[in-house]
């Protein structure tokens, strides 16, 4: 197996361990670094919010792609997926082997396949950018689910830039926004992706537990302190979720107990979106999140040579 077009991809809905498995592939690969494929985790600050991986876990492999954005910049799939594969193409040039890890479908699949992305047209943005102001979001959402189901049904009726964007797409194109995207046909010569396999029942609980410890860690205080640097005006950073929630905390908005339940509601229905996504990838070798020889199975899949 050549080193120099592999790439090896942990995928799974939040809170399934997939950072931890991704730093103990790379270590027991020996000569491999962890890329990052979470659109959140970008941010520089969002740290407790997006559960980024640990001083530990960032110290014991070398970690690519976290905090390389202001909390105002806007986060864009194509402007992520020049980044990763520059760093990518970096690995491949020192043989090593880049472990992608996240749990952003469309932010791993842009890295992995043949992923274009349709140009914009300002006008015809700002029209819809428009409607959502006037109609609101599950307006646009069943306009969408009306031209283009299949979008509608991987898009979340709260994700506004995505429907914004899917719906000008469908305009310009005069295709659905889905047949935009391509086939599990990756861009490099050996692609290995791992999912971490977790029962509903006990992601559940592994999701309410995991939003308890953030506002045990000190999520308000982080969210209080990205204040001064404009997260208000950050149109990616200020949608994600329990930043969302805990900045209309702040704004008297919503209680704080709203607030963390706002977020456990909203992180169980992404993960479910998550692993729907991912299971639709045929690549994927699923492993039960919980083995006790997770790692040897990861890596009977994976190979060494």
């Amino acid at each position: 197996m050549s080193l120099s077009d592999r790439i090896v991809a942990v995928v799974g809905p939040t809170a399934s361990g997939k950072s931890s498995l991704a730093v103990r592939i790379a270590q027991e690969l020996g000569s491999a670094e962890v890329v990052n494929a979470d659109s959140m985790q970008l941010y520089r600050g969002m740290d407790i919010g997006t559960a980024k991986p640990t001083p530990a876990e960032r110290a014991a492999v070398p970690h690519h792609l976290f905090d390389v954005l202001d909390v105002t910049e806007t986060a864009t799939v194509a402007q992520f997926q020049t980044m990763a594969r520059s760093v990518v193409a970096d690995c491949h040039a020192r043989r090593v082997t880049p472990v992608l890890v996240g749990g952003s479908a469309l932010y791993v699949r842009a890295v992995l396949d043949h992923l274009d992305f349709p140009g914009t047209d300002p006008v015809v943005r700002q029209r819809w950018a428009d409607a959502l102001e006037t109609r609101g979001a599950a307006a646009l959402h069943a306009e969408l689910a009306r031209q283009d189901p299949a979008a509608a049904d991987q898009i979340l009726p709260t994700n506004d830039r995505r429907i914004v964007r899917a719906l000008e797409v469908i305009e310009l194109t005069g295709r659905p926004f889905t047949a935009t995207m391509p086939g599990f046909d990756s861009v490099y010569g050996v692609v290995e992706m791992l999912g971490l396999d977790v029962p509903r029942d006990v992601l559940d609980v592994r999701l309410s537990d995991r939003v308890d410890q953030m506002w045990a860690d000190g999520f308000v205080d982080e969210v209080r302190a990205l204040l001064p640097a404009g997260i208000e005006d950050g149109l990616t950073a200020s949608r994600a979720l329990g930043y969302q929630q805990i900045l209309a905390f702040l704004r008297g908005e919503m209680t704080e107990d709203e607030a963390r339940e706002a977020t456990v509601t909203g992180t169980r229905k992404f993960a479910r979106a998550q692993d729907r996504f991912f299971r639709k990838d045929p690549r994927v070798h699923w492993l039960p999140h919980d083995a006790s020889d997770v790692l040897e199975r990861a890596m009977a899949v994976i190979g060494t040579s």
